[in-house]
Protein backbone atom coordinates (compact mmCIF):
# COMPACT_ATOMS: atom_id res chain seq x y z
CA UNK A 1 0.00 0.00 0.00
CA UNK A 2 1.05 3.72 -0.87
CA UNK A 3 0.18 6.86 0.97
CA UNK A 4 0.97 9.86 -1.15
CA UNK A 5 0.17 13.57 -0.61
CA UNK A 6 0.41 14.80 -4.35
CA UNK A 7 1.19 18.47 -3.55
CA UNK A 8 -2.04 19.58 -6.00
CA UNK A 9 0.29 17.75 -9.00
CA UNK A 10 3.78 20.20 -8.69
CA UNK A 11 7.35 19.64 -7.85
CA UNK A 12 10.58 21.04 -6.04
CA UNK A 13 11.65 22.92 -7.86
CA UNK A 14 8.74 24.25 -9.72
CA UNK A 15 8.51 22.92 -13.27
CA UNK A 16 6.43 25.31 -14.51
CA UNK A 17 3.73 23.00 -16.18
CA UNK A 18 1.21 20.14 -15.57
CA UNK A 19 2.91 16.86 -14.34
CA UNK A 20 0.04 14.64 -14.39
CA UNK A 21 2.01 12.04 -16.91
CA UNK A 22 4.91 12.10 -14.25
CA UNK A 23 2.65 11.11 -11.25
CA UNK A 24 1.04 8.76 -13.23
CA UNK A 25 3.94 6.54 -14.92
CA UNK A 26 5.46 6.83 -11.31
CA UNK A 27 2.61 5.77 -9.60
CA UNK A 28 2.17 2.99 -12.47
CA UNK A 29 5.42 1.79 -11.87
CA UNK A 30 5.13 0.59 -8.57
CA UNK A 31 4.06 -2.32 -6.57
CA UNK A 32 1.54 -1.77 -4.74
CA UNK A 33 -2.65 -2.84 -4.26
CA UNK A 34 -4.41 0.07 -2.73
CA UNK A 35 -2.69 4.20 -3.00
CA UNK A 36 -4.01 6.48 -0.70
CA UNK A 37 -3.81 10.06 -2.29
CA UNK A 38 -4.25 13.49 -0.85
CA UNK A 39 -3.81 17.00 -2.26
CA UNK A 40 -4.95 15.30 -6.03
CA UNK A 41 -6.14 17.70 -8.53
CA UNK A 42 -9.55 16.73 -8.89
CA UNK A 43 -9.64 15.97 -12.62
CA UNK A 44 -6.59 13.53 -11.94
CA UNK A 45 -7.90 10.22 -10.73
CA UNK A 46 -9.42 8.97 -13.57
CA UNK A 47 -6.24 9.25 -15.21
CA UNK A 48 -3.91 8.06 -12.74
CA UNK A 49 -5.96 4.80 -11.99
CA UNK A 50 -6.10 4.28 -16.02
CA UNK A 51 -2.88 4.11 -16.30
CA UNK A 52 -2.00 2.11 -13.29
CA UNK A 53 -4.83 -1.03 -13.91
CA UNK A 54 -6.95 0.61 -10.88
CA UNK A 55 -10.35 1.64 -9.77
CA UNK A 56 -10.63 4.83 -8.40
CA UNK A 57 -12.94 6.79 -5.72
CA UNK A 58 -12.43 10.70 -5.21
CA UNK A 59 -14.04 13.04 -2.86
CA UNK A 60 -14.09 16.78 -3.13
CA UNK A 61 -12.13 18.53 -0.34
CA UNK A 62 -11.78 22.01 -0.87
CA UNK A 63 -11.76 25.18 -3.01
CA UNK A 64 -13.57 23.46 -5.94
CA UNK A 65 -16.52 26.57 -6.51
CA UNK A 66 -15.86 27.37 -10.34
CA UNK A 67 -13.81 23.82 -10.69
CA UNK A 68 -13.91 24.34 -14.52
CA UNK A 69 -12.24 27.61 -14.13
CA UNK A 70 -9.47 26.53 -11.73
CA UNK A 71 -9.08 23.30 -13.79
CA UNK A 72 -8.21 25.53 -17.15
CA UNK A 73 -6.04 28.03 -15.30
CA UNK A 74 -3.85 25.07 -13.16
CA UNK A 75 -3.33 23.20 -15.89
CA UNK A 76 -1.57 26.03 -17.27
CA UNK A 77 0.28 27.43 -14.32
CA UNK A 78 0.15 24.68 -11.50
CA UNK A 79 2.77 26.54 -9.22
CA UNK A 80 0.97 29.91 -9.58
CA UNK A 81 -2.46 28.50 -8.83
CA UNK A 82 -0.91 25.95 -6.02
CA UNK A 83 -3.98 24.62 -3.56
CA UNK A 84 -6.39 27.74 -5.28
CA UNK A 85 -6.63 25.07 -8.26
CA UNK A 86 -8.88 22.75 -6.28
CA UNK A 87 -8.46 19.63 -4.11
CA UNK A 88 -9.39 16.31 -4.02
CA UNK A 89 -8.75 12.75 -2.01
CA UNK A 90 -8.72 9.57 -3.96
CA UNK A 91 -8.29 5.77 -3.25
CA UNK A 92 -6.88 4.01 -6.32
CA UNK A 93 -7.36 0.40 -6.09
CA UNK A 94 -6.18 -2.84 -8.24
CA UNK A 95 -8.45 -4.99 -5.88
CA UNK A 96 -12.15 -4.60 -6.58
CA UNK A 97 -14.13 -1.65 -4.72
CA UNK A 98 -17.33 -2.75 -3.63
CA UNK A 99 -18.01 0.54 -1.25
CA UNK A 100 -17.12 4.20 -1.30
CA UNK A 101 -18.49 6.74 1.44
CA UNK A 102 -17.08 10.48 1.86
CA UNK A 103 -17.25 11.85 5.51
CA UNK A 104 -16.86 15.54 6.03
CA UNK A 105 -14.77 15.75 9.33
CA UNK A 106 -14.42 19.70 9.70
CA UNK A 107 -16.47 22.48 7.31
CA UNK A 108 -14.68 25.38 8.70
CA UNK A 109 -11.72 26.96 8.87
CA UNK A 110 -11.49 24.48 6.21
CA UNK A 111 -13.97 21.70 4.53
CA UNK A 112 -11.84 18.64 5.77
CA UNK A 113 -13.22 15.25 4.17
CA UNK A 114 -12.59 11.30 5.06
CA UNK A 115 -13.42 8.49 2.49
CA UNK A 116 -14.02 5.15 3.64
CA UNK A 117 -13.46 2.37 1.08
CA UNK A 118 -14.46 -1.67 1.22
CA UNK A 119 -12.79 -3.72 -0.84
CA UNK A 120 -14.32 -6.78 -2.49
CA UNK A 121 -12.07 -9.07 -0.27
CA UNK A 122 -13.88 -6.89 2.48
CA UNK A 123 -10.54 -4.88 4.06
CA UNK A 124 -12.07 -1.38 4.65
CA UNK A 125 -9.53 1.75 3.91
CA UNK A 126 -10.01 5.29 5.27
CA UNK A 127 -8.01 7.79 3.68
CA UNK A 128 -7.40 11.61 4.76
CA UNK A 129 -5.49 14.99 4.72
CA UNK A 130 -5.90 16.15 8.43
CA UNK A 131 -6.00 19.94 8.70
CA UNK A 132 -2.68 21.64 9.76
CA UNK A 133 -3.42 22.85 13.44
CA UNK A 134 -2.66 19.67 15.90
CA UNK A 135 -5.37 20.25 18.08
CA UNK A 136 -7.85 20.19 14.93
CA UNK A 137 -6.19 17.32 13.89
CA UNK A 138 -6.03 15.27 16.40
CA UNK A 139 -9.61 16.06 16.64
CA UNK A 140 -10.12 14.85 13.23
CA UNK A 141 -7.86 11.89 13.45
CA UNK A 142 -10.31 10.48 16.59
CA UNK A 143 -13.25 11.13 15.12
CA UNK A 144 -11.94 8.76 12.04
CA UNK A 145 -10.76 5.80 13.69
CA UNK A 146 -14.34 5.53 15.35
CA UNK A 147 -15.85 5.75 11.76
CA UNK A 148 -13.64 3.96 9.90
CA UNK A 149 -13.72 0.75 12.93
CA UNK A 150 -17.12 1.06 12.89
CA UNK A 151 -17.30 1.01 8.87
CA UNK A 152 -14.78 -1.93 9.21
CA UNK A 153 -17.08 -4.11 11.77
CA UNK A 154 -14.50 -6.25 12.80
CA UNK A 155 -12.80 -6.66 9.14
CA UNK A 156 -9.02 -5.67 8.22
CA UNK A 157 -8.57 -2.02 8.13
CA UNK A 158 -5.96 -0.04 6.56
CA UNK A 159 -6.25 4.14 7.58
CA UNK A 160 -3.22 5.91 6.42
CA UNK A 161 -2.60 9.52 4.67
CA UNK A 162 -1.47 12.98 5.48
CA UNK A 163 -2.67 13.18 8.96
CA UNK A 164 -0.77 16.38 9.86
CA UNK A 165 0.79 14.94 12.99
CA UNK A 166 4.28 13.86 13.66
CA UNK A 167 2.96 11.23 16.69
CA UNK A 168 -0.63 10.51 15.99
CA UNK A 169 -2.43 8.51 18.36
CA UNK A 170 -3.16 4.82 17.63
CA UNK A 171 -7.43 4.75 17.73
CA UNK A 172 -7.41 0.85 18.46
CA UNK A 173 -5.29 -1.04 21.03
CA UNK A 174 -4.13 -3.45 18.20
CA UNK A 175 -3.23 -1.27 15.77
CA UNK A 176 -0.18 -1.52 14.34
CA UNK A 177 1.76 1.17 12.59
CA UNK A 178 3.30 0.43 9.29
CA UNK A 179 5.08 3.33 8.17
CA UNK A 180 5.54 6.89 9.14
CA UNK A 181 7.47 9.55 7.98
CA UNK A 182 6.80 13.43 9.13
CA UNK A 183 3.21 13.63 9.41
CA UNK A 184 2.50 11.06 6.68
CA UNK A 185 1.57 7.48 8.37
CA UNK A 186 -0.09 4.15 7.72
CA UNK A 187 -2.14 2.21 10.19
CA UNK A 188 -3.59 -1.30 10.44
CA UNK A 189 -5.82 -2.88 12.78
CA UNK A 190 -6.25 -6.79 11.61
CA UNK A 191 -2.98 -6.98 9.87
CA UNK A 192 0.61 -6.95 10.74
CA UNK A 193 3.86 -5.65 8.41
CA UNK A 194 5.14 -8.06 5.98
CA UNK A 195 8.80 -6.33 5.39
CA UNK A 196 10.03 -3.00 6.68
CA UNK A 197 8.43 0.34 4.85
CA UNK A 198 10.07 2.29 2.52
CA UNK A 199 10.23 6.16 1.05
CA UNK A 200 9.98 5.88 -2.12
CA UNK A 201 12.30 7.78 -4.41
CA UNK A 202 9.83 10.52 -6.50
CA UNK A 203 12.44 12.27 -8.55
CA UNK A 204 12.32 12.60 -12.44
CA UNK A 205 13.56 14.38 -15.17
CA UNK A 206 11.30 17.41 -16.50
CA UNK A 207 13.05 19.75 -19.44
CA UNK A 208 16.24 18.59 -19.03
CA UNK A 209 16.61 18.57 -15.22
CA UNK A 210 15.67 17.02 -11.94
CA UNK A 211 12.34 17.61 -10.30
CA UNK A 212 11.12 15.84 -6.96
CA UNK A 213 7.27 15.03 -7.34
CA UNK A 214 5.25 16.82 -4.62
CA UNK A 215 6.99 18.04 -1.34
CA UNK A 216 5.61 14.99 -0.03
CA UNK A 217 7.53 11.43 -0.64
CA UNK A 218 5.31 8.45 -1.15
CA UNK A 219 5.78 5.79 1.98
CA UNK A 220 5.06 2.22 0.87
CA UNK A 221 4.17 -0.43 3.22
CA UNK A 222 3.32 -4.17 2.84
CA UNK A 223 1.13 -5.97 5.26
CA UNK A 224 -0.55 -9.82 5.96
CA UNK A 225 -2.76 -11.42 8.16
CA UNK A 226 -1.68 -11.89 11.33
CA UNK A 227 0.70 -15.11 11.62
CA UNK A 228 -2.10 -17.00 13.49
CA UNK A 229 -4.62 -16.23 11.16
CA UNK A 230 -4.81 -17.98 7.67
CA UNK A 231 -5.71 -15.94 4.40
CA UNK A 232 -4.02 -14.65 1.66
CA UNK A 233 -1.43 -12.41 1.72
CA UNK A 234 -2.44 -8.58 2.66
CA UNK A 235 -2.16 -5.17 0.44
Amino acid sequence: MISWNLFHGRSLPPAGRSLAGEFATLLAGWSWDVALLQEVPPWWPSQLAARAGAEQRAALTSRNSALALRRALAERWPDALKSNGGGANAVLSRVAIAEHRAVRLRLRPERRVAQLVRLADGTALANVHASTRVPLAEHELARLWQLALRFAAGAPLVLGGDLNLRAPAAGHAEAVHLAARDVDHLFAVGLEAAGASQVLDRCVQVGGREVELSDHPPLLAQAKPPSSTPGPAGR
